[in-house]
């Protein structure tokens, strides 16, 4: 059994309960894509090396041209010029009877303001604001440092575009109130004896050839 909740946990419950039996449940883990998920893992080191100050001109000239267009990018935002708090960060908050948690790209402070740093590699969430992983790193970020001085920022590297969301304490009750909501939900799930119908008859999911 899960000990704290995860975003992916939560979103992978969101979109199929029968998805998130197979993946955390049974702990059946299906291949992904390398190439793609390669790429956005190159971007992230970098990124975590060069906040900490360490050297990486050598990894640098191993990047590929899209590798290196894209890692030009996010080097020049202007929150790499903050103050570094922490890169690969765990953080994790409790909220009613479980821990929700997860790894924050980046964490960095402009004066008293905390941002969030999120770098995507494919696209931002759709609804970013009510985005599981919004939620719970702005609700860690809150407890861990008991601050209300928090900005979340997604940086969409494929689209060159940036998504910010602002805490205020009406988001704060928002969000603790869904999160309580959907793991009230896990709590109840009972593994399904049946496949159920996909939200969307166009999404692909890796466990189709074993769901049934």
């Amino acid at each position: 059994m899960y000990q704290q909740l995860s975003p992916n946990m939560l979103k992978t419950f969101n979109e199929c309960p029968r998805k998130f039996d197979f993946r955390y449940l049974q702990d059946i883990q299906m291949p992904v894509n390398d190439e793609i998920f390669e790429f956005g893992k190159n971007i992230h080191a970098l990124a975590s090396y060069y906040l900490r100050g360490e050297n990486i001109d050598k990894m640098e000239k191993s990047l590929t041209s899209k590798e290196f267009e894209v890692w030009s990018d996010l080097k020049s935002c202007k929150y790499f010029g903050y103050k570094v708090i922490n890169t690969e960060y765990n953080l994790s908050v409790k909220i009613g009877k479980h821990f929700f948690g997860g790894r924050l790209d980046a964490l960095v402070k402009d004066g008293e303001k905390y941002y969030i740093l999120d770098y995507k590699t494919g696209s931002a969430p759709k609804n970013a604001k009510y985005d599981f992983q919004t939620m719970i790193y702005i609700l860690c970020v809150k407890e861990f440092f008991k601050t209300n001085n928090i900005t979340f920022v997604y940086i969409d590297l494929k689209h060159k575009e940036e998504v910010v969301i602002e805490y205020s304490s009406d988001l704060e009750k928002e969000y603790t109130g869904k999160l309580l909501e959907i793991s009230n939900k896990i709590d109840s799930y009972e593994s399904a004896p049946k496949k159920l119908d996909c939200v969307n008859d166009k999404y692909s999911c890796e466990y189709e050839i074993i769901c049934y």
